[in-house]
């Protein structure tokens, strides 16, 4: 990330931090100066990553945490203020694709499952580092949504439909806070290179290049792309920007 921040005596949650944005977030704000708490289901993965950052003397901690368990989600925010005093800034970024079917076919089952991690779980999020951040009198929330919470996708019903639904919480949310001094913005990446882009093709090379063709920048984006988004949107740059979902994309739904 070529543009820092100075994020000493700062402290974030990051979640999905195992892998793709998460990961490249965690990365971005332990360069910046600031402890993260890395949240994942992933624990072999997880510890593996938190583990290399460490090595390079960051602050960093890790947490297995299913986010569409609530008990889980409580101890994270618990464990980070347990170590780290406080919390700053979150970055609620977990999620998974649906099962690619047309809605006539996605069973109860996936629908259940995708609602659970991706909407149930940035709102169970929102509430543990609302509460914290309210009894500090500030912090900065930035919720995972997507392109696809402007528009609609053939095939992956319940992803756009959670979608659709963390940015009507983020709006909601930031209405209510803002007066208390915490921010609350949602980002909309397009096509990044990430597993769950992948698992849109099922892993086809072919077609995921097909994909990356209706990109008017001709490319997936990288999940630095991402996290240095994310980091502006916490910083005092940021400071009149509320409520937002901001659209990163290459340009694809323009």
């Amino acid at each position: 990330m070529d543009v820092t921040y100075n994020y000493e005596n700062k402290v974030a949650i990051v979640t999905g931090a195992a892998s793709g944005m998460g990961l490249a977030t965690a990365k971005a704000f332990s360069e910046s100066g600031a402890a993260v708490m890395m949240a994942d289901y992933n624990v072999d993965l997880l510890e593996k990553e938190a583990g290399k950052l460490k090595d390079k003397g960051f602050k960093v901690s890790w947490i297995k945490c299913d986010v569409s368990i609530e008990e889980d989600v409580a101890q994270l925010v618990q464990k980070t203020v347990a170590e780290f005093g406080k919390l700053d800034f979150a970055f609620n970024n977990a999620g998974v694709m649906a099962q690619v079917a047309n809605t006539g076919e996605t069973t109860t089952e996936d629908w259940e499952r995708v609602i659970g991690i991706n909407l149930r779980g940035v709102w169970d999020c929102m509430r543990h580092e609302i509460k914290q951040m309210e009894k500090q009198g500030h912090g900065v929330i930035v919720n995972t949504a997507s392109t696809g919470a402007i528009t609609g996708q053939p095939g992956v019903s319940p992803y756009i439909a959670t979608k659709h639904g963390v940015l009507g919480l983020t709006r909601t949310a930031a209405i209510e806070y803002v007066t208390k001094n915490i921010r609350i913005n949602a980002v909309n990446p397009g096509l990044i290179d990430t597993q769950i882009a992948q698992d849109v093709v099922a892993g086809d090379p072919v077609a995921y290049q097909q994909l990356e063709g209706t990109v008017p920048m001709g490319r997936a984006g990288r999940p630095d792309e991402i996290a240095s988004v994310v980091l502006w949107m916490c910083s005092e740059g940021a400071s009149y920007f509320v409520g937002q979902g901001i659209t990163v994309d290459g340009g694809k739904t323009v």
